[in-house]
């Protein structure tokens, strides 16, 4: 029987909050600039400058929140060193090192499609 009530998912508990594996995954890497930030950090720790620096286009704060929020879900490490002027690195935990297949699939995306996608964009500016 029906009662209305919304039942709780046991078997895989983030469908309670998501509507599926993939809603979680762009949950986490979503959006403009973390997908470019992970890319940056899949071969090594990068500096807050570098990264703004290699992220053409981001601002300061946008950088800082999209760092915070892939470290408070565990996907980057910040160090912080006790030295002045202060120096902080970014690089990607185990867990985040997961995420190299996927970043590189959509690099080699955008290698074969975005010429495309920027046509078919054209396309429909003209209509």
């Amino acid at each position: 029987m029906n009662t209305g009530k919304v039942q709780e998912n046991t078997i895989n508990p983030f469908l309670n909050q998501y509507s599926c594996p993939v809603a979680g995954t762009l949950d986490v890497i979503g959006g403009k600039w973390k997908g470019v930030i992970l890319f940056h950090l899949l071969e090594d720790k990068k500096r807050f400058n570098e990264l703004k620096r290699l992220n053409s286009g981001i601002t300061q704060r946008m950088l800082t929140l999209q760092l915070r929020e892939l470290e408070a879900d565990g996907i980057i490490h910040r160090e912080v060193y006790p030295v002045i002027p202060p120096k902080v690195e970014y690089s990607l935990t185990d867990f985040g090192q997961s995420l190299k297949p996927i970043v590189l699939l959509m690099r080699e995306w955008g290698e074969e499609y975005m010429e495309t996608v920027l046509t078919q964009r054209q396309k429909n500016v003209g209509e």
